[in-house]
């Protein structure tokens, strides 16, 4: 999740959840309770069941069936997901889907799951693989429904990997040595759930992520995260002012980010979704409208007509 607000009283009840201790509130902390209100701090342990690795999109449909909201085997199935040779910490595959439309101008990577406790975020981006196959648009998209697998998978998921690294902190942003681990020591008083890492790019999930922004060159990222209910962007254009009932509400930038590095740094515009619950989907006709409202925007502002 590209966080733009300090923890909140919900981001201190996921971490006693997570069976941490729960860090002080940072200095800066500026979003109004009621944006999270009902956000992760009902958020409960799957059933349990054996996790099997993931190596191929049916084993990941069976997994996705049965723990996220909103998915049924059916629905995952329709994505025709592949593996896209990469790995995460565990050795689980991470899944991709590209629709390609016959006049394709722009290419748009869409990315869920990069905290694996928002389990919406990654049922969005399964939904908006059907929505792009029914609606016409000069785009090629890329979804990767699910970039931190390991997290996702544990009985109770977790924010951070496999080895505890905040991957939306691992991005190699100017002054990274510097400012990351500063700002997790001074401002989130060293809160686990927000580790950058030891170094930026030190784990496979988001090193992944980089190496495809350096080969594909996406013209846009949509980053899907939960629970704060807003929509942020970073980068050259103008931003979205909406899409469905998300406003836009850029609220900073953190050391690491994703938004950081890809919106401010790399000059290469991110969206950043948040929806208003990690363990609830919106309701269908609010899919449709954000992802309507996406491709509105995508045509008046980055030349997709």
């Amino acid at each position: 999740m590209n966080v733009r607000v300090a923890l909140t009283s919900c981001g201190l009840l996921m971490a006693m959840v997570a069976g941490v201790a729960a860090p002080a509130l940072s200095a800066s902390a500026s979003t109004p309770a009621k944006t999270v209100a009902a956000g992760k701090a009902a958020l409960k342990p799957a059933p349990a069941q054996p996790i099997v690795l993931i190596q191929t999109p049916q084993a990941f449909c069976q997994q996705a069936a049965s723990r996220l909201p909103n998915v049924s085997m059916a629905l995952c199935a329709q994505a025709q997901l592949q593996a896209n040779g990469a790995k995460s910490v565990k050795g689980h595959a991470l899944m991709q889907r590209d629709v390609v439309s016959p006049n394709a101008h722009l290419r748009v990577l869409v990315i869920g799951g990069i905290h694996g406790d928002e389990l919406s975020s990654t049922s969005l981006v399964l939904h908006w693989i059907r929505a792009a196959g029914e609606t016409p648009s000069n785009i090629h998209w890329r979804f990767v429904p699910l970039l931190n697998p390991d997290a996702m998978l544990q009985a109770a998921p977790t924010r951070t990997n496999s080895r505890g690294v905040d991957l939306n902190r691992n991005f190699p942003t100017p002054n990274w040595d510097k400012e990351a681990p500063q700002y997790w020591s001074k401002r989130t008083k060293n809160d686990p759930r927000r580790y950058p890492g030891p170094k930026p790019l030190s784990e496979p999930e988001s090193r992944w992520l980089y190496e495809e922004m350096e080969r594909w060159k996406p013209n846009l990222i949509v980053s899907v995260h939960a629970p704060y209910g807003v929509l942020d962007f970073d980068g050259p254009t103008s931003p979205p002012q909406k899409l469905g009932r998300l406003y836009l509400d850029q609220v900073g930038i953190f050391p690491g980010s994703l938004g950081n590095y890809g919106g401010v740094h790399k000059k290469m515009p991110v969206v950043t979704i948040e929806l208003p619950s990690a363990i609830r989907t919106p309701q269908e006709a609010e899919i449709r409208q954000m992802w309507l409202d996406l491709l509105r925007w995508t045509a008046d502002r980055l030349g997709a007509n």
